[in-house]
């Protein structure tokens, strides 16, 4: 049985986005578990709006950045000036500080303001000359990427990659789907309909009962399996980190607790665990000469590995 509050965000979510109820889940599922949600998709199938939707039904302050090859760090983070009456430096916050932030086509921009994001994404924390400042809470960066090869985008490095809880990708919609989309463009914008369907302090609230749902012991050693696993596998040049099992963890928690679960179950780890692994792996150059993709070498993994019979 779904969590009330949780299907409540979601029904005002899906006023803006039609028929994507499983990425409009799993989504949730980040924000709740204190992930980063990276969107890979084509341009035009409601990224941003998806984004927006969220900041609106969860009380979020939202604040936007279209990342271009011009971008610097000080848009993102801010940056010091000095005050012309009293001679001291003075800090302009950036559009990193609020609650829900939306680094849009965050790959067409230089690797050193893509870098100016990691701090605040690890750390929950914008340094500026030598003065640390913490985040709003709860904060959550969803960042939106066109697929490599696309004109002008350049591939995030590993480490940064590697903060993302989940990449996600919408997709085009069905036939039926679109013609609800094209039927929404005719009245009033459908972003205009969302209500608040919880408060920041409720959200806070989710994520704290999310964060004390139960792991067996037999689910923490099938999560680390799997991440070793995928560091020995032939097929992949660079396997998942530490970090990787963690965000496992957190999202499989999140996942139980929209369920109406006290306990995570092997089935939370099998639903999320390609859209937390298959942005972190690197495969090898054979592999991919052979058609391999990082959803198939994971399958592979997830074939190898036993899942535990014991829950609770």
């Amino acid at each position: 049985m779904t969590q009330p509050k949780a299907l409540a965000i979601i029904n005002e979510v899906r006023k803006a986005i039609i028929g994507k109820d499983t990425v409009v889940c799993k989504t949730l599922m980040a924000i709740i578990a204190g992930g980063h949600i990276l969107l890979e998709d084509n341009p035009g199938v409601g990224k941003t709006t998806m984004a927006l939707a969220f900041s609106r039904a969860m009380s979020m302050s939202f604040s936007r950045v279209q990342f271009t090859p011009e971008t610097m760090p000080s848009d993102v983070i801010g940056y010091s000036i000095v005050n012309q009456d009293t001679g001291r430096l003075e800090y302009r916050p950036g559009a990193l500080l609020c609650n829900l932030f939306l680094a849009d086509e965050i790959n067409r921009t230089s690797a050193k303001t893509q870098s100016a994001l990691l701090e605040a994404m690890e750390e929950g924390q914008v340094t500026v000359d030598g003065v640390s400042r913490q985040l709003p809470r709860p904060y959550t960066v969803i960042a939106t990427q066109n697929p490599l090869g696309t004109a002008g985008t350049q591939p995030l490095p590993e480490s940064q990659l590697d903060r993302f809880m989940l990449r996600l990708s919408i997709g085009y919609p069905s036939a039926e789907q679109e013609v609800g989309i094209l039927k929404q463009t005719e009245g009033q914008r459908p972003l205009n309909l969302i209500q608040p369907a919880a408060s920041l302090d409720e959200v806070v609230q989710m994520r704290r009962e999310a964060a004390g749902i139960y792991v067996a012991d037999d689910l923490y050693r099938y999560v680390a399996d799997l991440c070793v696993a995928t560091r020995e596998d032939p097929a992949l040049r660079l396997g998942v980190s530490p970090r990787a099992g963690g965000a496992l963890v957190r999202a499989c928690r999140a996942s139980a607790w929209m369920g109406g679960r006290d306990y995570v179950v092997p089935a939370d780890i099998h639903l999320l665990f390609y859209d937390v692994m298959a942005h972190r792996v690197v495969l090898e150059p054979q592999a991919k000469m052979s058609g391999r993709d990082p959803r198939s070498v994971l399958e592979g993994v997830m074939g190898r590995v036993p899942a535990p019979k014991l829950i609770k």
